[in-house]
């Protein structure tokens, strides 16, 4: 049962959480950081991440006490830069109810050839077995598709489903997509999430995955998928107790070797398929495959309640008032894990993302001490589960606390790096809508260059929370600090030696000068969105704003 943390419990458990941090995080270590003053606000910014980023949160998983912790501290903060509450009950929590699911076991996969006996598939050479969040027992037997990528895009002229009828079928996809697609795009129609969609939207009841005789970004290697066939998922669950999946459930992935016996005697050999896949546009004829596949798991869950943290500054425009402008960023991190060379455990999670909090509470305060209230409301939100899958953010943009139609624009925060002086910003997104002229508007005038996505193959657009607000058709972009002049070096060093490791720590070398810049151009982005004449909308035409029914796309 999800439980609220008093103010007494809350300074109990953190008193109790220091008393057994490890010697690095004692009082004099702690107080020898403090070397010469900072001014006000840079040391408000590092005052948030000595706390989120300490040693006594333990990595801030979601669904820990210390997790709880953490909210209870962001939600006094909203408090005390004068926020309205946006939460439950009137409060500035949203109950989120998280459940870690598991198989029980390594699952039965049986195939059974249209001409011949059943053939039991071997765990760990033909298959690897996934949990289904949706029920405890999941039996299924049915006829097999092979439907390509199993991936509908009309802009890329590719139907996998056209001409072939899946309506109670399992349907086979190879992992990935074509490597000719854009980066953004390939990285979701990569996603087992978005595959699952599709094969629901046309009637199948379950999906496998093929391992892919091209890995790379999205196409899973299969010796991957075995190793973590047993780990445990996270997901948020129905008021009947069952989780949320994407429509049908994922059964497992399919090695090269079971695919080699669930083609035999389909219209085209495993062979052949694998070789029409090594285009960058491999195109197939989606067909039956010669037999049925029956398929026995056991899944196992566990409630591991947590918390999202909202609160709102009201607009006063009576024409605009109504319209919501959603500030975002992650609250959680990864918890504990394995020691790295010094021996230490917990990822503590200071850049990823305690800077990306702890800039939201500042631009919240920088709002309310303008004097200034904005036109449209705008939400200030701190999600839970972003490393566990967007999960958090999933659960709000499908229980909003507001009308989900009065919700016009996002703008998300994560990990912003603050190790160097930069120079320029990385707007993931903003070419797909009007935001973009807004966003380079805003970093102009505070002397900051708007640069495009220096990763395009990394997809990093439908990797953070704002992808979930996309999902509902709303326009959204995501902030980062860009590569010109030192960022580039800066970005590769980070990414190496301290991107989910341990040292992700106040101890790295964060200039809080940048982090207050960084607040700047943000709050500046913020303001005219929430203060523009006309509701931000897709650009005609957007791949992502046709492909969810957004405002302005069509």
């Amino acid at each position: 049962m999800f439980r609220l943390i008093g103010a007494v419990a809350l300074t109990l458990a953190a008193g109790a959480a220091i008393a057994q941090t490890t010697p690095k995080e004692n009082a004099a270590t702690i107080n020898a950081r403090v070397t010469a003053p900072l001014p006000a606000d840079q040391a408000a910014m590092k005052a948030h991440v000595m706390f989120l980023a300490s040693d006594a949160m333990r990595g801030r998983e979601a669904g820990s006490a210390e997790f709880d912790i953490a909210a209870q501290y962001v939600a006094a903060q909203f408090y005390a830069a004068g926020l309205r509450p946006g939460g439950d009950d009137g409060g500035y929590l949203q109950r989120v109810p998280l459940v870690g699911y598991m198989l029980a076991d390594k699952g039965n996969f049986v195939w059974t050839p249209a001409k011949g006996a059943p053939q039991p598939l071997v765990f760990g050479g033909d298959f690897a077995p996934s949990p289904n969040a949706a029920k405890a027992e999941t039996s299924l037997s049915a006829p097999i598709v092979f439907v390509g990528y199993g991936i509908v895009a009309p802009d890329y002229r590719r139907d996998d489903y056209r001409g072939i009828d899946v309506k109670g079928k399992i349907v086979a996809y190879i992992g990935g997509a074509p490597k000719n697609y854009d980066g953004e795009e390939r990285a979701f129609f990569s996603s087992a999430g978005t595959k699952a969609a599709i094969a629901a939207q046309h009637g199948a009841v379950g999906a496998i995955q093929i391992e892919s005789p091209r890995p790379g970004r999205g196409a899973t290697p299969f010796a991957f998928s075995l190793r973590q066939y047993d780990r445990e998922r996270v997901t948020w669950s129905r008021p009947d107790g069952s989780g949320k999946n994407d429509g049908i459930p994922l059964l497992g992935t399919i090695s090269m070797a079971g695919a080699a016996k669930l083609f035999a005697g389909a219209r085209m050999s495993w062979d052949q398929v694998k070789k029409a896949a090594e285009s960058d546009d491999a195109k197939f004829t989606s067909f039956p495959l010669a037999g049925i596949l029956s398929v026995a798991i056991k899944t196992v869950m566990r409630p591991m309640p947590s918390s999202n943290v909202i609160g709102i500054i009201p607009g006063i425009d009576p024409a605009l008032k109504d319209q919501v402008v959603i500030l975002s960023a992650h609250l959680d991190h990864i918890g504990v894990g394995r020691p790295d060379k010094t021996g230490d455990t917990i990822n503590n999670g200071a850049e990823d993302n305690a800077i990306g909090i702890a800039s939201l509470i500042e631009e919240a305060k920088r709002f309310v001490a303008s004097g200034k209230p904005p036109r449209r409301t705008v939400m200030f939100l701190a999600v839970t589960a972003e490393e566990k899958g967007l999960i958090g953010s999933d659960y709000f943009a499908n229980n909003p606390t507001v009308p989900l139609k009065s919700i016009v624009a996002n703008v998300n925060l994560d990990m912003p790096l603050i190790t160097y002086k930069f120079e320029d910003m990385v707007v993931f997104g903003a070419p797909r809508s009007t935001l973009g002229p807004i966003v380079q508007k805003a970093v102009e005038s505070v002397g900051v260059g708007l640069a495009p996505d220096p990763m395009p193959d990394e997809g990093l657009f439908v990797r953070s929370d704002h992808f979930r607000f996309v999902q509902k058709g709303i326009p959204s972009v995501f902030l980062w600090p860009g590569y010109k002049g030192g960022g580039k070096a800066a970005w590769e060093e980070f990414m190496k030696n301290h991107y989910h490791q341990p040292s992700d720590e106040i101890s790295l070398p964060l200039d809080w000068e940048q982090g207050v810049r960084f607040v700047t151009v943000n709050y500046t982005i913020a303001r005219e969105i929430a203060d523009t004449d006309d509701r931000p909308r897709w650009n005609k035409g957007d791949y992502f704003g046709t492909f969810y029914g957004g405002y302005g796309a069509k």
